[in-house]
């Protein structure tokens, strides 16, 4: 007999989700969080979004938001992101300023590395993740999901280095191990194929 799992509830988006977060001491703060957006369903419909803090700890111009579609990047901020292990309580996410996103483009094989350059303005950003892991598939109950309120099914690759480049400046720190779905990965992962549903 063929096996089906459905998930009860309303889908509120499905897309990709990459984050990159930096440590100088595994110990300490969180020097810069970046978590990237490629959104192809919401109820705002399809756009991206890079989210950035270069002062995760305070009020600061480097903590930025730039997108192709402004509500859904604050509905995301606000909804999600607020919710996010490593942002949640962060004083530098009430200082974020929006700045429309010109260009976005992945580059990489996805088995060695990957990346994606943002664009806005006078602002390049460059996100780089490398040594990829073993792809791992699975489902959060809605009681584990950083909300609490969804059922998250998605596709994982840990990696074990990452950069954040702004404007040819690499940002300090490096990603710290963590856990997740019983894999051990690292604070910057490739989140693809992620959708949170509703219950």
């Amino acid at each position: 007999m063929t096996e089906i799992t459905i998930f009860p509830g309303i889908v509120e988006w499905t897309g990709e989700n990459p984050g990159i977060s930096l440590k100088e001491d595994p110990n300490g703060p969180f020097t810069t969080l970046a978590s990237f957006f490629r959104v192809m369903l919401s109820p705002h419909g399809r756009g991206h979004a890079l989210v950035l803090l270069q002062s995760p700890g305070e009020a600061s111009p480097g903590n930025v938001c730039l997108t192709d579609n402004e509500p859904l990047a604050r509905w995301l901020i606000a909804e999600y992101v607020t919710h996010f292990g490593a942002w949640r309580g962060l004083a530098g996410l009430a200082s974020i300023s929006f700045r429309k996103l010109d260009s976005v483009q992945a580059d990489g094989d996805t088995v060695t590395r990957y990346g994606e350059t943002v664009k806005a303005g006078d602002m390049t950003v460059k996100l780089d993740w490398s040594g990829l892991g073993k792809p791992f598939c699975f489902a959060l109950a809605p009681a584990q999901s950083a909300t609490g309120r969804h059922h998250m099914p998605s596709l994982f690759v840990g990696c074990a280095k990452a950069t954040i480049t702004v404007n040819g400046q690499a940002r300090p720190g490096a990603p710290i191990p963590r856990e997740i779905a019983g894999q051990r990965i690292s604070t910057a992962m490739l989140a693809f194929s992620e959708t949170w549903i509703r219950v």
